[in-house]
């Protein structure tokens, strides 16, 4: 047996249970999951999700893609294929970890998935208007997305001045924060917080957070007014039409 020293792992603060992260953006009428975690069937579950529309991949890390399997259980309830939206590099990394799913000949009861790829041009899901934007993860592109006034980033360390653009406006950022030290390819807290306060957002929250980061609570007490650590089971009400456009 191995103890683990881990001052948040022993925490009894919810908010310091962390499972990988992704989020489900909501409208009236569309739902939409942005990555399927390793924790993606539990996410789901507890969420009491029964129908969804749609699944956008930022990247195809395996903590962002590895739960894709257990989309079978919304073919079930839908009766049609999933459509999953990717760029062309991350559709590749599915196709190879997931070749049962898109072979010619496929065993009843895996997963149903058509592909759609993401070009850099706003798109509709459903009534929603998704708005990619490119960010960096040291070398990797990493696509963040916009909502109306809403924008979640994930996975990155740099956006160019362009990409920035796209989110200027946006009330509420999601954005990655891994931890308070630096890291080659995440931003750290103190990074976070100055992109945010450049891009003159009302409210963000991190996500992405290791265990390094330190328990909520502690960290929460040191930020600036209108930013948070994000928590699991969080919920964000984003004020005006999800079709909005830039």
């Amino acid at each position: 047996m191995i103890a683990c020293p881990c001052a948040v792992c022993h925490s009894s603060d919810k908010k310091d249970k962390r499972l990988r992260s992704s989020i489900l953006v909501e409208s009236a009428t569309t739902r939409i999951v942005i990555d399927t975690t390793p924790d993606f069937r539990y996410q789901m579950l507890r969420a009491d999700v029964t129908k969804l529309d749609a699944v956008l991949f930022t990247h195809p890390h395996k903590d962002h893609i590895a739960g894709m399997d257990d989309i079978r259980a919304f073919n079930f309830f839908s009766g049609k294929p999933m459509p999953v939206f990717a760029n062309e590099m991350t559709q590749e990394v599915v196709i190879r970890e997931f070749p049962y799913a898109f072979t010619d000949f496929r065993y009843p009861g895996v997963p149903e998935i058509q592909l759609n790829t993401i070009a850099m041009e706003p798109f509709m899901i459903g009534d929603i208007r998704v708005v990619p934007v490119q960010t960096w993860h040291l070398k990797m592109p990493v696509l963040g997305f916009r909502f109306g006034t809403f924008t979640y980033i994930t996975d990155t360390n740099r956006i160019d001045e362009a990409e920035k653009q796209k989110i200027r406006g946006s009330e509420i950022l999601v954005l990655n924060a891994l931890r308070k030290e630096r890291h080659i390819s995440h931003f750290n807290l103190e990074e976070a917080v100055t992109l945010a306060e450049e891009l003159g957002v009302r409210d963000a929250y991190f996500t992405h957070i290791s265990h390094q980061m330190g328990k909520h609570a502690d960290v929460t007490a040191e930020l600036p007014a209108g930013m948070h650590l994000a928590f699991d089971d969080l919920e964000l009400v984003v004020e005006g039409d999800m079709s909005y456009e830039l």
